[in-house]
């Protein structure tokens, strides 16, 4: 794979050699989300990842549990929007500070967690990472220590886990944001997953903006309803 400049939005990530430091206008692209009412010495990092082409060696580190590659990994084309996205990583995050998780970690929590039943399966072949239909992977990885970072470790832990990122994954590193995530939506895959289909306050929607904030409602609040 060919490899592009890094600007502040993107950079190429290639498992061809070890990588010096990476310089903070790339490290931006893995961005520290800041989650409101989770405890301050749990940290959420994000980034989508756009063209992978080594979806089947990150999911051989998934089912092996490789503890190098402890990362919530999720097929893009299932998400809708960065908030939708942020709720699975929040449930996730609270599951574990209540000690409440019904998968192995946190980070599978968090595909878990998108689902809208209790079915774990169901919930990682839809929204995990596949070797075959995986395109665009949004990467998570949440940390937690005994006592808040100070500032400066948090800066060097982001760049490590950057640094891993960027010597596994085969792909294009952009920015979590709706924009970026937009393009990679599957709306029919959606709506298949979330129950949408023949829903007359959708179907009634001409403005496909209206429709689209419409579905990330309706995802979001069918995770919350999980189980009810």
């Amino acid at each position: 794979m060919s490899k592009r400049p890094a600007s502040s939005e993107t950079s190429d990530l290639s498992t061809t050699s070890k990588r010096p430091k990476p310089p903070s206008n790339i490290t931006m692209s893995l961005e520290r989300i800041p989650l409101e009412h989770i405890p301050p010495n749990y940290r959420v990092y994000g980034a989508l990842v756009r063209d992978v082409s080594n979806a089947p060696f990150l999911q051989t580190q998934l089912i092996s549990r490789n503890p190098e590659f402890e990362y919530a990994f999720i097929d893009a084309s299932t998400i809708v929007s960065r908030a939708h996205i942020l709720a699975a990583v929040w449930n996730a995050v609270y599951s574990s500070v209540e000690g409440n998780l019904r998968t192995p970690n946190v980070h599978s929590e968090v595909v878990a967690s998108l689902n809208i039943n209790n079915n774990i399966a169901d919930g990682y072949r839809r929204w995990g990472i596949t070797s075959d239909t995986t395109k665009d992977l949004v990467v998570v990885k949440i940390l937690s220590s005994p006592e808040p970072l100070p500032q400066a470790e948090q800066e060097n832990e982001a760049e490590e886990v950057l640094s891993h990122l960027t010597s596994q994954i085969e792909g294009r590193l952009v920015r979590l944001t709706d924009q970026e995530i937009a393009e990679v939506t599957d709306w029919q895959k959606v709506r298949k997953y979330y129950k949408l289909n023949g829903v007359p306050v959708l179907d009634q929607t001409k403005d496909e903006a209206v429709k689209r904030k419409k579905m990330e409602s309706m995802a979001i609040m069918g995770m919350a309803l999980r189980g009810l």
